[in-house]
């Protein structure tokens, strides 16, 4: 494990815990005193940054909640790893978390190429896995409670407002793995069946570099589509948003709309660069009400001029989640943890939140934004009320998402 003071904090939160591993008693179980619980997010590797929030965001959680004296009087007693954005790693990693360090529950993975690498683990050991990406859907388990968006609480909404806003001509372009090609899929089947056009759509490996990225800007900048709906991902999103205006392609014209280019990377790149630019997410910082002015007190508190994003904001509100299903239960067995979570309801920083019962994914507020030259978001359009996940969109109408 790296050795930095975040690491060290996450890894020892409150005044009484400490770094986890194998210390005897039933698996899950409180040791110590304390409930333990793994965390298994790239701290390196391709997507580093991204997953870095996900860690800091649970530090926060881990660290709010052992400072009010944990749950029911025990504290969260973390063990992280950093599996560096292998898939192979996170499948040996979670192994070791469940059969030798004897932990059932593990807040992790990000991308779905990782959580399709753990989830026959997690099953096979009848654990939980709580995973806060957002997704391209089309999965259910009754061993992983999916807090983050699905198609239909980001990628419709997103479609929508582009094609009423900006036109009907889409580029696509992401990064070759599972979560793109399905999020293109279905945002291709709403383009065309709503009188739009994909113009091209283009693959690139993961770690692309310029070479790569300048071929595909060119070929943007000769078929001039009204929207680029890029699924890329890590350093090749980061330099292809920092390339962009080098080509010639003006993001007030022809913006890049996304559904994961926040607040931190944003930062890293250079707000002037983005500016213009659209996310589409059920978090920005710039929200407004109660709990996220508390959230982004702490976070700056903790973390500095930081920003928080949706990267950072689901893996804390889901360790929320957790500790008050794990109130209700008194035990980290993995059904009753998933039947409590099933009737909750938190007030978290986007919003109020809630797990359905039928499919183990959450209740989301769907929201569009358009990024400042300050690196925030002004949210140009929001949901009227929480939208009920649907990841097999097995009730799809694009009228009801069709945006005013």
């Amino acid at each position: 494990m790296q050795s930095d003071p975040l690491h060290s904090t996450a890894t020892r939160p409150g005044a009484g815990g400490h770094s986890g591993g194998h210390s005897g008693g039933h698996p899950g179980g409180p040791a110590d005193n304390g409930w333990r619980i793994g965390i298994l997010y790239s701290r390196s590797g391709a997507t580093s940054v991204t997953e870095s929030e996900h860690f800091f965001g649970t530090t926060l959680a881990v660290e709010e909640i052992n400072a009010l004296g944990g749950v029911l009087d025990r504290p969260l007693v973390p063990q992280a790893y950093d599996p560096k954005g292998d898939s192979d790693e996170y499948r040996r990693l979670a192994t070791k978390l469940l059969i030798e360090d004897e932990i059932n529950v593990i807040f992790g993975c990000s991308r779905s190429s990782s959580r399709k690498a753990v989830l026959p683990v997690v099953e096979r050991n009848n654990a939980l896995l709580w995973y806060c990406s957002f997704y391209e859907g089309f999965e259910y388990s009754p061993n992983i409670i999916y807090t983050g968006a699905v198609p239909n609480q980001n990628s419709m909404q997103l479609a929508a407002y582009l094609l009423q806003h900006h036109g009907p001509r889409f580029f696509l372009v992401g990064s070759d793995y599972i979560y793109p090609r399905e999020s293109n899929r279905v945002v291709r089947d709403v383009v065309e069946e709503h009188g739009g056009e994909i113009v091209e759509e283009v693959y690139l490996p993961i770690e692309a570099g310029r070479a790569e990225l300048d071929e595909v800007l060119r070929e943007i900048a000769a078929s001039q589509p009204n929207v680029i709906f890029s699924t890329l991902v890590g350093q090749s999103a980061r330099q292809f948003y920092s390339l962009y205006r080098e080509h010639g392609l003006d993001p007030q014209r022809m913006p890049i709309a996304s559904l994961s280019m926040a607040e931190e990377e944003i930062r890293l790149i250079g707000p002037s660069l983005c500016a213009g630019h659209i996310t589409a997410a059920t978090y920005f910082g710039s929200l407004k009400n109660e709990s996220n002015l508390h959230f982004t007190r702490l976070w700056r508190e903790r973390f500095g001029d930081r920003p928080t994003s949706t990267w950072s904001e689901m893996a804390y509100t889901q360790v929320h989640l957790f500790a008050r299903a794990l109130e209700r239960t008194g035990s980290l067995d993995s059904r009753r943890l998933v039947e409590a979570a099933h009737g909750l309801h938190f007030e978290s920083p986007e919003g109020p939140v809630s797990i359905d019962a039928d499919n183990n994914h959450c209740v989301l507020t769907p929201r569009i934004g358009i990024c400042r030259s300050d690196g925030q978001f002004n949210v140009v359009w929001e949901s009227a009320e929480p939208v009920k996940p649907d990841p097999y969109l097995s009730s799809f109408g694009f009228s009801e998402f069709w945006l005013r």
